[in-house]
């Protein structure tokens, strides 16, 4: 198998971790973005970069194709997520949700594409989220910034395709990770009241995470993208009931989806 450079953004927890500690462990040379300095992993290149930052960015991508003169792969990971009623979210609150997981994204894939071009050659996977696929009750702005990546790398693979460069996303349904615990929760007494219907939501939520798949799942389908000469354009990696509500998003009418999620949430009389 041929061994590839590979850099993944936000590798502290979660996804990332276990993505980066696999790729290392298969022979790969795997660059990693953190926003503070922790104990690091055998074989992993760790770099001090917060993603919504376009010039540190493009700092660490050159540094890296100055030590290994090329890019092969860009798993863009990084991403956060607040809960709560969409006309509670702060602004300050909104354009974190967005920087990070959105700009922090075409902050990337800005850096990396100029060498995947003159290479012609390169994988960019974009992690969405079946919340990318249908807006998800109390989750709004984070399905609004994995609805923009699911747009933003439609356009870019065709822009791309050409220059051999291939994007694929991945849509990751209910994992166990940390992001549950890290989730910004609304806490607004007025919010919490005008919404009662929040709390057994968020709870329903917070219940099928902590159940959900283990990170190793994804990071094992990130390697067979890494290995695939020609991957599909995105992956849904979830559970079967999950799995099956993406293909029911896609065939019922649009107010019968919207029942069975509502119903699922616990949102309707």
């Amino acid at each position: 198998m041929k061994k590839s450079v590979v850099l993944i953004t936000g590798i502290s927890s979660g996804f990332g971790l276990e993505t980066a500690k696999l790729l290392s462990q298969e022979g790969h040379t795997v660059y990693g973005t953190v926003r503070r300095a922790l104990e690091p992993l055998p074989k992993v290149h760790y770099l001090q970069v917060d993603v919504r930052d376009s010039e540190a960015v493009m700092k660490a991508v050159d540094e890296v194709v100055e030590k290994e003169g090329r890019i092969d792969v860009l798993v863009n990971n990084a991403g956060m997520g607040i809960g709560g009623p969409l006309e509670f979210a702060t602004e300050e609150e909104i354009r974190l949700q967005m920087d990070t997981n959105f700009m922090g994204l075409v902050h990337c894939v800005d850096a990396v594409l100029p060498y995947m071009r003159h290479q012609k050659s390169g994988k960019i996977i974009a992690l969405s989220s079946i919340g990318g696929l249908m807006g998800l009750p109390f989750q709004g702005f984070y399905s609004a910034s994995k609805f923009a990546i699911e747009g933003y790398c439609e356009a870019l693979r065709l822009e791309t395709k050409s220059m051999g460069v291939s994007v694929v996303v991945l849509r990751p349904g209910d994992f166990s990770t940390s992001f549950t615990g890290s989730r910004r929760k609304v806490a607004n007494p007025v919010a919490l009241e005008a919404y009662p219907i929040y709390k057994t939501a968020i709870e329903k939520v917070e219940h099928d995470e902590n159940g959900g798949l283990k990170p190793i799942v994804l990071a094992q389908k990130i390697s067979q993208i890494i290995r695939n000469k020609n991957p599909r354009n995105g992956y849904v990696v979830a559970s079967l009931e999950q799995k099956l509500s993406v293909l029911l998003k896609r065939i019922l009418p649009a107010k019968w989806f919207a029942r069975v999620l509502g119903s699922y949430y616990y949102l309707s009389k």
